[in-house]
């Protein structure tokens, strides 16, 4: 089979690669699939309306409908072979309805005038049969309309255009290149998503809206044959709502570390981190371990996004605080009680975090969310005390507020939306600081890159964290690479032992492209900024002990 022929068979299936940790949301499609364009806005506003007047006309008092394309492209390969590409398709309806102060929900792929009508019908009778059983009417948060607007990812290259065979060349170029400085096996991927929204809603608001996110991301395997030994170093990328120039390296900004790269910023290199990750790996091989014990911690935002994550971000999701999720994810150790005080101490006083999706280039940044709610920046923790939580327009009627946050989601059209998490950062901080000031005032610490395994518990309170790159300091000064470390805490104690925050010159986004929540679960792609943060006498482990 010629390449070429390959190439487009393989964009037909979704083949072996495709885990439950990376969801494929519509119908395997051609490439030139993903070029045609989508419907017009005026077309989309008829549709829009269809649905408005049938859900009225059937007595909803309040309908909104989203009209979406959304498509995917995935690309995997291993070493000198293209393991598989994936062309997706997904295209529909989903409309939203109260009725006798009760939600109900259904979606269509049928988008003629009829069919629209029925779905709209059919979200009614849902509603309808919902209130039987509902104690307690849905508050809606008052919001304006906005008329007809439009909001784009601003992109510079639309990553769909990108022939694949560039795309795969490069990945392949990325694979040689690990080989060539020590990698033992070396697997590359590339994932793109672009969003088409259209939203609507009896508050009278008609909202297009294109939305664009990359992620190249690649791990190396060095190994150690004699003694029955590997390690690894993935890819210091970070998923970004970008265009494909975010791959051409041209305008990159490189974080230097000790010992080689640790970070870019607005444009990646994917070539140059892949040496660097190979010839880490192969140190690694040879780090020695690590002495268990308190340690002051320097955390790269490349490390530090995915615990922002996990102890801040999941949190301080109002549904979870107050029991939804509990069935599938857990709950929440920052419950209302603790807000209501307005001091609890989740920090010290230099942890300031906040909720954004304005932020350009980041993973959550849209003009509105799936209620058709204007996106916003608000304070989640200030000055180290629990002040908010994310919350969407059925919600923060109560915490007291009359506005929703804006942090609404849907991962399809034929998914319901709900709230789902904002970008959520970590401010930088207002003196000047650099990476290398902040290790001069560290006398035993450890600077750690990247993100590695993780573990926390329901309730997002005690967790352990892992990297994928450590260096021991000594005095004020980065001595050597060690290895096997993993420091564990609970939440509101590792808060309080942030100690020094670097400025905004090393402000950089972390993200997680496909986070996972809700049953039937969805998926939502969210950024996590920061400057490098120092925590001081955090518990240090030993992960490659053996016991017995």
């Amino acid at each position: 089979m010629k390449r070429r022929d390959f190439i487009q068979l393989s964009g037909m299936g979704l083949g072996a690669m495709m885990g439950a940790s990376i969801p494929v949301l519509g119908n395997s499609v051609s490439v030139e699939r993903l070029l045609e364009p989508a419907a017009d806005a005026a077309q989309k506003k008829k549709m829009a309306d269809v649905a408005l007047n049938a859900a009225r006309s059937k007595g909803a008092t309040y309908t909104d409908v989203r009209i979406g394309r959304y498509l995917q492209q995935f690309l995997f390969t291993r070493e000198k072979n293209v393991q598989n590409i994936v062309n997706a398709e997904s295209y529909g309806v989903g409309i939203r309805v109260i009725v006798n102060g009760t939600w109900g929900f259904a979606a269509t792929s049928d988008v003629s005038t009829a069919g629209i009508a029925k779905c709209a019908e059919t979200a009614v009778a849902i509603a309808k049969a919902n209130s039987k059983i509902q104690t307690e009417p849905v508050v809606l948060a008052p919001q304006k309309g906005v008329g007809e607007v439009v909001w784009n990812t601003p992109i510079k290259k639309n990553a769909f255009e990108i022939p694949v065979q560039d795309k795969i060349d490069l990945l392949l170029k990325v694979n040689s290149e690990a080989l060539k400085n020590g990698a033992g096996f070396v697997t590359s991927n590339m994932f793109f998503v672009n969003e088409q929204k259209y939203f609507a809603s009896t508050d009278g608001s008609y909202i297009d809206q294109d939305v664009h996110r990359i992620w190249p991301t690649f791990t190396v395997t060095a190994i150690d044959k004699a003694a029955g030994k590997f390690k690894t170093r993935d890819a210091i990328s970070s998923p970004m709502g970008m265009g494909y120039e975010y791959l051409d390296g041209l305008a990159s900004e490189k974080i230097a570390g000790p010992n080689g790269l640790v970070g870019y910023r607005n444009s990646y290199d994917m070539v140059e981190d892949v040496i660097f990750a190979a010839k880490q790996a192969k140190e690694k091989l040879t780090a020695k371990s690590v002495q268990a014990g308190k340690y002051d911690l320097v955390l790269d935002p490349n490390h530090l996004g995915l615990t922002i994550h996990e102890s801040v971000g999941h949190p301080t999701e109002l549904d979870r605080v107050l029991g939804y999720e509990a069935n599938y994810a857990g709950t929440s150790f920052a419950t209302l009680d603790k807000w209501k005080t307005k001091a609890f101490n989740y920090g010290s006083k230099e942890v300031n975090i906040v909720a954004d999706k304005t932020q350009p280039h980041t993973l959550g940044a849209v003009g509105y969310d799936d209620e058709g709610v204007p996106c916003k920046q608000w304070d989640i923790i200030k000055d180290g005390i629990l002040v908010n939580y994310q919350a969407t327009r059925d919600q923060v009627n109560i915490l007291g507020e009359t506005a929703s946050h804006g942090c609404c989601y849907a991962d399809n059209w034929n998914s319901v939306q709900f709230q789902r998490m904002p970008n959520i950062s970590l401010l930088p901080g207002k003196e000047k600081l650099s990476v290398q000031d902040m290790i001069k005032g560290v006398e035993k610490g450890i600077y750690i890159v990247g993100r590695g395994s993780y573990s926390i518990d329901q309730q997002r309170y005690n967790f352990q964290f892992g990297g994928q790159l450590f260096y021991e300091i000594k005095n004020g000064q980065i001595s050597e690479m060690i290895d096997d470390v993993a420091y564990q805490s609970n939440t509101q104690e590792f808060w309080n032992s942030c100690a020094q925050i670097c400025d905004k010159d090393d402000y950089r986004t972390f993200g997680s492209f496909f986070d996972g929540k809700g049953q039937p679960s969805q998926v939502s792609a969210v950024s996590h900024g920061s400057s490098t943060t120092r925590f001081n006498g955090v518990n240090v482990i030993n992960t490659g002990r053996k016991i017995g």
